[in-house]
């Protein structure tokens, strides 16, 4: 039964965030008194997604580091740099809303980016430790990166910040790689296909949770609300554009070109959505809600396309060969 139904929200992905955003802000002040369990949910579901981690992929892909600190580049720095271009570009005098877009960028990668680089192939061992090392530097990354471009614009609690992606991200991930090694690779094939659905359904909870929060921002549909909603299609169309070309530069093969493409792409929205609401003022977290909405549509449109790209290809070749 679990089976089946991990089977039914994996086709439902895209979209099961926009319809949690969607009940989050009409149920609005009736779930945003249960905000203080998403820190908890979102610890099952790293935990989840981390069982899969294997010392021995990770040792294998420091052996050849450049893709790995190419994404950590365009995921850290590069991404942050045009958020805040952008931010400063269209909305000068927003502090608020700047901030949002820095954190929607500077946010680590996300556990989801797994499932669409294994189902379009791609080199799935470099993206699981991509997770790793980018969930073990978040709570560093981010409120650094956070108060170099940011500043004293916005009030930041970097230390309470960081004590929460510690205990939400950094420790069920490294619980769940110890698990995997003490079973030598048991307990995943196992469990994950039993956790899988519990830690999608515990994503559309915390969706709701967090957009019931700031539903005052999102239920009345403004031009300043549609045109953030196309500046953050933006940024997520650029990260994707950035990571294929860098792939392309560096002539990687495709299975790591899927890989840096789905991770430089995707970003943990949930995690960032619970930092916005815990640690700033509710309007800095209204664009990384808004990423929540696109975060998975975008996902299968660029899927769609790589699927698209490995279908010509053969024939390409059958008429080269004609």
């Amino acid at each position: 039964m679990l089976l089946a139904a991990n089977r039914v929200l994996n086709r439902m992905m895209p979209l099961i965030t926009p319809v949690s955003v969607l009940t989050g802000v009409l149920l609005g002040s009736t779930l945003s008194s249960y905000t203080f369990l998403s820190p908890w949910l979102f610890a099952f579901m790293t935990f989840a997604g981390s069982i899969s981690l294997g010392v021995k992929d990770f040792v294998n892909v420091l052996k050849k580091p450049l893709p790995l600190f190419a994404c950590l580049l365009i995921l850290h720095i590069a991404m942050p740099l045009v958020a805040l271009g952008i931010g400063n570009a269209l909305y000068p005098a927003d502090h608020y809303t700047i901030t949002g877009l820095v954190l929607a960028a500077v946010i680590p990668t996300g556990i989801s980016s797994f499932i669409w680089v294994s189902i379009y192939k791609g080199n799935t061992a470099l993206t699981l430790s991509i997770i790793l090392i980018d969930t073990l530097l978040a709570p560093f990354a981010v409120p650094g990166v956070l108060s170099v471009l940011i500043g004293t614009n916005v009030e930041l609690d970097t230390w309470a910040m960081m004590r929460s992606l510690f205990w939400m991200i950094v420790v069920p991930s490294l619980l769940g790689m110890l698990l995997n090694e003490w079973s030598k690779g048991a307990v995943a094939p196992r469990w994950s296909p039993r956790l899988n659905p519990f830690s999608k359904l515990f994503m559309a909870v915390v969706i709701m949770i967090n957009g019931s929060v700031i539903s005052p921002y999102l239920a009345k549909i403004t031009w300043h609300l549609v045109g953030l909603a196309c500046v953050i299609v933006l940024m997520a169309s650029i990260g994707y554009a950035l990571c294929f070309l860098t792939a392309k530069l560096m002539r990687w093969n495709e299975a790591d070109e899927v890989a840096l493409i789905f991770n430089g792409g995707m970003r943990n929205i949930s995690a960032g959505a619970v930092l916005a609401v815990s640690y700033f003022a509710p309007p800095v977290a209204v664009p990384v809600v808004l990423g929540m909405v696109f975060q998975q549509l975008l996902a299968s449109f660029v899927g769609l396309l790589l699927g698209s790209r490995s279908r010509i290809k053969p024939e390409v070749s059958n008429s080269s060969a004609a």
